[in-house]
């Protein structure tokens, strides 16, 4: 029996989520291999209850670090794989055996993180570009989430797209129950729901909500994610500004970020990159209509269920969301695509497509 080894260090991140969803499903479709899971060991307990019958295997390695190029290198070396799948770019780049590799997108490639030391961080991002393109080339398969990301990884690492994948993610409707967050009961707010890295393109949104209070003074503008250095800083930039009705959540629950997204009188996604967008079709999931970026991937994955705008311009962010605040008919329209549009994507066929490419690169 062939033996793959699945690379979920990652599991129970913003990103992991489509290595948690992909095992789990996986499992469903009980492939005729040994499947072994390599994650972190406050994840074990969760692999095992998604996929029981998966071997997992305890791999305290770090992204980013030496560590992994040298003591994951000799773990996986050992569990003697005939196929790897690595759910992320950073992984042994002297790993010679057959390997299939997930590129999400090329975000860390581009964009700085203040949060970080600088000198250190231009370091790991040099480091960062020269692995992806030797992973890109020695990987028998790459998996890209979006046609957009297959595109702009053929192109940075100057490989033939043929051998890159194209499998969609999903998003999942939230099963608790919904909680109100007391502050917004009765309150028309903007939503925004993740992390605030530069790329996300907080800042302006502020100004577009700004901009937007002239018309909507009573209008609230929620930013929900577990608060960072990033975010820290943001919301004493918001403090210095004077700016009102600005709210950071912090952390929320599942049933807290539920009612966010049933509420919302539209959920902004402001991003200047993005690979598969998830947070916006988890929001469609809901019945939120959406005001998004039309930066990189979004319009091919939410296709006519989003008013589009320019991240870099305010006042096409501010008409965009204007419209959907203004214009019952266009809000309503957007719900009922949002649904369906999020409906049509599945993580089954993400992971029977994925379980296909296993074949095919095993054979």
């Amino acid at each position: 029996m062939k033996h793959i080894v699945i690379d979920a260090r990652e599991s129970g991140t913003s990103t992991g989520r489509y290595i948690d969803k992909l095992i789990e499903y996986l499992a469903k479709e009980k492939p005729a291999y040994k499947v072994t899971v390599l994650t972190a060991p406050k994840r074990v307990d969760f692999i095992e209850s998604i996929a029981p019958k998966f071997l997992t295997v305890v791999s305290p390695v770090k992204e980013f670090t030496f560590s992994e190029q040298t003591r994951l290198l000799e773990q996986i070396k050992k569990l003697k794989p005939d196929l790897v799948h690595f759910g992320m770019t950073q992984q042994p780049i002297l790993y010679r055996g057959k390997t299939i590799t997930t590129v999400h997108d090329l975000t860390t490639a581009r964009f700085k993180n203040p949060a970080k030391n600088p000198l250190v961080f231009w370091v790991k991002q040099k480091v960062y570009r020269v692995v992806i393109k030797i992973v890109a080339r020695k990987s028998e398969t790459i998996i890209t989430p979006s046609e957009y990301v297959k595109d702009d990884l053929a192109k940075f690492a100057k490989i033939n797209s043929r051998k890159i994948e194209v499998t969609y993610e999903s998003a999942d409707k939230i099963t608790e129950a919904s909680e109100a967050i007391e502050e917004l009961v009765d309150k028309q707010f903007l939503l925004y729901v993740g992390r605030p890295q530069p790329h996300k393109n907080l800042d302006r949104l502020i100004e577009a909500f700004v901009s937007l209070q002239q018309k909507h003074p009573d209008l609230h503008l929620v930013l929900a994610g577990k608060k960072d250095a990033l975010y820290w800083q943001l919301e004493k930039h918001v403090k210095n500004q004077k700016l009102e009705n600005v709210i950071f959540t912090d952390f929320v629950s599942e049933g807290q970020l539920k009612w966010l997204y049933e509420n919302t009188a539209c959920y902004v996604f402001p991003s200047l990159s993005e690979g598969f967008g998830l947070p916006a079709l988890e929001a469609m999931v809901h019945g939120a209509p959406v005001a998004s970026s039309n930066a990189t991937c979004l319009p091919e994955i939410y296709k006519d269920s989003a008013e589009y705008f320019s991240p870099t311009d305010i006042d096409s962010m501010t008409t965009a969301i204007e419209k959907i605040l203004t214009n019952k008919n266009l809000s309503d329209k957007l719900r009922e695509r949002g649904k369906k549009l999020a409906a049509s994507y599945s993580w089954q066929r993400m992971a029977k497509k994925t379980l296909e490419i296993y074949k095919s690169t095993l054979d």
